[in-house]
């Protein structure tokens, strides 16, 4: 049986990861407002990724026989700089977001509660190659700049993104 300080901390966790899908969502309308289809594919698949991390915590909670309870989400940022404002945005968002899971796990390990560390390794996983993919995009626009052929031939490697 999970404890209540866990359920708790894991349903605030899925409130995080719709926000998460929801700010990518946001993100994904500009790029494509932008005419920057490439980052908008991008960007789509990562809050399609988002949720199904949401998902995730959703199902473990009632594989522990606990209760789901379900939080306003905040609405999103709508308005962006430019594509490296975008990224930017998400490798701050996403070292939030392993700041969330490295305090989850703390309290798993606080309350000796064995089957939610183990289910949190995958989620600690998965922080550390979306902060990489971040930044390596980041990197790349920085190479190339915000304008000009490279960019677009960067968003049209941004757009081959498929499903994870």
């Amino acid at each position: 049986m999970i404890s209540k300080a866990i359920q708790n901390a894991i349903n605030e966790q899925i409130k995080n990861e719709m926000y998460s899908s929801y700010l990518y969502l946001a993100m994904a309308t500009y790029c494509a407002e932008e005419n920057l289809p490439g980052f908008a594919q991008w960007l789509h698949m990562q809050s399609k990724e988002e949720n199904e991390h949401a998902m995730k915590f959703y199902g473990y909670i009632h594989s522990q026989g606990g209760h789901v309870e379900l939080s306003v989400i905040d609405k999103p940022p709508v308005k962006f700089k430019s594509p490296l404002d975008i990224f930017t945005h998400v490798l701050d968002h996403e070292k939030k977001v392993t700041a969330m899971i490295h305090k989850l796990y703390e309290l798993a390990l606080k309350e000796k509660d064995y089957p939610t560390q183990i289910m949190l390794h995958w989620f600690i996983k998965e922080q550390v190659e979306e902060e990489e993919s971040a930044t390596q995009i980041i990197e790349k626009i920085r190479m190339i700049g915000d304008q000009g052929p490279a960019l677009i031939m960067l968003d049209r490697e941004l757009g081959s993104r498929k499903g994870d």
